[in-house]
């Protein structure tokens, strides 16, 4: 069985869509404080693998299932780049690394409950996340580019470079975030769980560095707008930057909001949907610009080269 390039990229869109959601339901156990609802892995409790009818176990082990689902969709993937026509090494490698991704991330996330969600843990969870959704982004991205062809730098160079700063920005703020986490009030777990262990950190200093980051990558992203407008560059890396300045906006202004409200819980999730939203972003504008423009490769130029004088 074979399948079409535009099949497969519905597939890496599907991953990228399956992951965006497990991020955010993981992030929901968390802010319900059912992080120990399932205290044992791989099973629940008491050794049986489905969790019993209570709510912080529920919600626990629905996130376990999300997994299963997005184990599936990654499986698919790495299948379906075996077996695409015309098979591609790149989207082989990409596709075998999110698989590679997803087993560390179920190891990490079991070793995250068996330490009693140590903050240490519950931040290297999270962003083994991200990075495997960078994967997932960089194969869909790579996916929809002809076979034929090539990607070439749609800027100059220094913009190229200023674009995959910006995603560097970016990447630095969600690790403040996670620092911020670790040492603030929503460590996941709930009181029946007894007390677990925070970060002994000035939270108010580390929510100033993280909201430094922030403010600092949003004045880059300002910064770079005008530089793409001064030099014409084309209008699908513009479009590009404009879906990360809004995402990056109300991501600010979510961030302020929760932290002026005491940071409920509900907020917070918004916060982490804008966490997802905007390293999306952040990579799509960083990848448009370093291989927007696509030309013919190297063969089809030299298939066209020995054209006989009468077809030229």
């Amino acid at each position: 069985m074979r399948i079409s390039p535009r099949t497969f990229e519905r597939i890496a869109a599907a991953a990228i869509v399956c992951l965006g959601f497990v991020i955010v339901t993981g992030a929901a156990v968390r802010l319900t404080g059912s992080g120990l609802g399932c205290p044992q892995w791989p099973t629940c409790v008491g050794g049986h693998v489905v969790a019993p009818l209570r709510f912080h176990a529920q919600i626990e082990f629905l996130n376990r299932v999300t997994t299963l689902a997005v184990s599936i969709a990654i499986s698919l993937a790495a299948v379906a780049a075996a077996v695409r026509a015309p098979r591609r090494q790149d989207l082989t490698w990409l596709s075998i690394g999110l698989a590679i991704g997803l087993v560390a991330e179920i190891v990490l996330g079991g070793e995250t409950v068996r330490h009693r969600l140590q903050p240490g843990f519950v931040m290297a969870h999270f962003l083994l996340a991200l990075l495997i959704l960078w994967d997932a982004v960089v194969l869909h991205h790579r996916a929809r580019r002809p076979d034929d062809m090539r990607g070439r730098p749609m800027v100059d160079r220094p913009l190229v470079w200023l674009g995959r700063a910006l995603f560097g920005l970016v990447a630095t703020t969600v690790v403040a975030g996670t620092v911020v986490t670790g040492a603030g009030p929503h460590s996941g777990a709930n009181a029946t769980d007894g007390r677990v262990r925070r970060w002994d950190l000035d939270l108010h200093r580390v929510t100033q560095v993280h909201g430094t980051a922030a403010m600092l990558t949003l004045a880059a992203v300002a910064g770079t707008w005008w530089l793409l407008r001064s030099r014409g560059a084309p209008a699908e890396a513009r479009h590009r930057l404009q879906l990360l300045l809004e995402a990056l906006c109300a991501q600010v202004a979510i961030g302020y909001t929760q932290y002026f409200m005491g940071v409920p819980a509900f907020v917070v999730a918004f916060h982490i949907v804008g966490v997802v939203l905007v390293w999306i972003a952040a990579l799509r504008f960083a990848l448009v610009l370093s291989s927007g423009r696509v030309e013919r490769g190297a063969e089809t130029r030299t298939r066209a080269g020995q054209r006989s004088p009468a077809v030229a």
